[in-house]
C-alpha cells in the first residue's frame, strides 16, 4: 500500500486540471446504524484545528496565501454529465475564502475544479466549506483516482437541496456507487461547516462538525487517490440532481481550509 511520508503542513494555492468521472450520480442506499467514531472528535473552528495542523502531511489555508501543490482546471471539459466547461476564471481567492462558481459563457458554461495529482492513501481528510445553492448544481470534495482502476471517495452537496449532504464511493472502476444522504438539520450553503472522511482498510467514516454520522464497511476502495474539489452544473441526471436552473447562476461554494492526516 501506498506510504505518505509525513511532513510538517504545506499551504496551498491554486490553478487546475480534471479527472473524466469524479463526484458521479449513483444509487441510493438504506441507512444503517450510526458509525462508533474511530477518529478522535475535535471542534470545528474559523482556522484548521489544532489536532489537524500539527499532525498534516497536507493543510491548505487559504488566508495564507499560496503553493504549487494545487492548481484550478482551465479549458477543458469532463462531458458525460458535466454541463460545464472548466475555468480558471471561475475561481478566486480573497478574504482567506477559495471560491469557485458555476457561470453562464456564451451558448455554455464554466465551472470550477480545484485538485492536486499527488497521490493520497489512508487517513482523515477534512474541509471547511459553503455549499453552491441551486438546482441542478454540484460542490463537492473528494478524492479520485482515474479509470480504469477508478476509486472515489465523495463529499457531495446537491444544490437542489442543501439541507442534505451527499457521501458516496466507487470502488474498482464499478459506475455503480454507495450512496446515502444525511438531513444536516441546517442549509450548508447559509454558513461554513466543517465535513471529513476517515479512509482506512476496514472502513470509511463521515463526519459532520466532528461528529461521526455515517459508516461504510464493504467493497472499499484501496488505491491512493488524488484530493479535488469542484462546482459544475449537471445533465442528463435530472432525478439525481434536479432540473439544471439557470436562473440560479452564478452558483458559488465557498471553501475556508482543508487538511489530510495520514493514518499512523
Amino acid at each position: 500500500m501506498f506510504k505518505i511520508t509525513r511532513t510538517l503542513p504545506i499551504l496551498l494555492s491554486v490553478a487546475t486540471m480534471i479527472a473524466l468521472n469524479g463526484c458521479a450520480p449513483s444509487e441510493q442506499k438504506p441507512n444503517p446504524a450510526p458509525p462508533t467514531p474511530t477518529f478522535t472528535p475535535h471542534e470545528s473552528a474559523a482556522g484548521i484545528p489544532d489536532r489537524l495542523t500539527s499532525e498534516s502531511e497536507k493543510s491548505v489555508v487559504f488566508a495564507d496565501g499560496a503553493s504549487p501543490d494545487f492548481y484550478w482546471a482551465n479549458g477543458y471539459s469532463n462531458g458525460g454529465n458535466f454541463n460545464c466547461t472548466w475555468r480558471k476564471s471561475c475561481a478566486s481567492i480573497q478574504g482567506g475564502v477559495m471560491s469557485m462558481s458555476v457561470v453562464k459563457e456564451g451558448k455554455g458554461y464554466g465551472g470550477a475544479e480545484y485538485r492536486t495529482d499527488k497521490l493520497y492513501s489512508y487517513g482523515f481528510y477534512s474541509v471547511r466549506m459553503k455549499a453552491a445553492k441551486g438546482s441542478g448544481i454540484i460542490s463537492s470534495y473528494f478524492t479520485y483516482t482515474n479509470k480504469p482502476v477508478w476509486d472515489e471517495i465523495d463529499i457531495e452537496f446537491l444544490g437542489k437541496d442543501t439541507t442534505k449532504i451527499q457521501f458516496n464511493y466507487f470502488t474498482k472502476g464499478s459506475d455503480k456507487g454507495h450512496t446515502f444522504l444525511f438531513d444536516l438539520g441546517y442549509d450548508a450553503a447559509e454558513s461554513f461547516h466543517e465535513y471529513a472522511f476517515e479512509w482506512k482498510k476496514d472502513g470509511i467514516v463521515w463526519y459532520v462538525d466532528g461528529k461521526a454520522v455515517y459508516r461504510a464497511t464493504e467493497n472499499l476502495p484501496t488505491n491512493p487517490m488524488q484530493l479535488m474539489m469542484n462546482v459544475w452544473n449537471v445533465r442528463g441526471a435530472d432525478e439525481w440532481s434536479g432540473v439544471f436552473d439557470e436562473s440560479a447562476l452564478p452558483a458559488i461554494a465557498q471553501y475556508e481550509w482543508f487538511a489530510f492526516v495520514p493514518e499512523n
